[in-house]
């Protein structure tokens, strides 16, 4: 199973992101993940960086790990428009871009509407994601689909190479496995309080996600110092090989 973590990124200035991305490269984790928001939900007062343009520095800046976006709302820009600049970003990292895309959803209405993008029926929004997964995968683009739920799934092993489930619990996580069978690897992504969880505590949630099948976990800190949150997630990942 491959970790990665999320970035410091609802703040104006960039630095914090880059350096957290520089030490995530050198301490042997796999990856780092860019929200899609313009604000942290339900704060439009807080600033964001924008995570097209973040990934794009991010994978200038480093030449080891995955760069992804966690993920990239089709809806807030047309298709053929989204599809572009995440091909271009994986063309621009050599392959090393996974284009995480997803739907929103009624917490996601207020930012379409400040970003001048009408918020879509839902029917309208997945045939959307379905439409910029197979652009992008006819590009060869890693690509996956964020979501828990069954529809979500179920376009994920029809048009994507996973699924990113967020915030679900380990057991529940091998449940989803068992039902939904082959197709699109399992990814899972959720926050990970570093206040209150030990090194040891976090190695035993990548365990537990390890066992259930994912081949992917994203730590996303909070309550963090983010070099502390690096260092103490880069080594509870490497029990996993021990």
């Amino acid at each position: 199973m491959k970790v990665g973590l999320t970035l410091p990124q609802f703040r104006h200035e960039s630095a914090s992101a880059m350096e957290t991305a520089a030490l995530v490269e050198a301490s042997g984790l796999d990856g780092v993940f860019a929200f899609d928001h313009l604000w942290p939900l339900g704060r439009p007062d807080r600033p964001a960086l924008h995570g097209l343009t973040l990934a794009g520095a991010l994978l200038a800046a480093t030449s080891r790990i995955a760069v992804g976006t966690l993920v990239a709302r089709v809806g807030l820009l047309p298709d053929a428009v989204l599809a572009n600049q995440l091909a271009t970003l994986a063309r621009m990292g050599g392959g090393r871009l996974i284009a995480g895309l997803g739907v929103g959803d009624r917490m996601s209405r207020p930012e379409n509407l400040a970003a001048g993008a009408p918020f879509r029926p839902r029917e309208e929004r997945l045939a959307s994601l379905v439409a910029v997964c197979r652009r992008l995968r006819a590009r060869g683009v890693t690509t996956w689909v964020g979501g828990n739920g069954a529809a979500i799934r179920s376009i994920a092993r029809a048009e994507a190479d996973a699924v990113n489930l967020w915030g679900v619990a380990p057991e529940e996580v091998a449940a989803l496995a068992a039902v939904d069978g082959g197709g699109a690897s399992l990814t899972w992504a959720g926050q990970v309080d570093m206040a209150a969880m030990d090194t040891s505590a976090v190695a035993g949630l990548l365990h537990q996600l390890d066992a259930s099948g994912v081949a992917w976990a994203i730590a996303a800190p909070v309550q963090a110092a983010w070099p502390d949150a690096v260092e103490r997630v880069a080594a509870a990942a490497s029990s996993l090989v021990d």
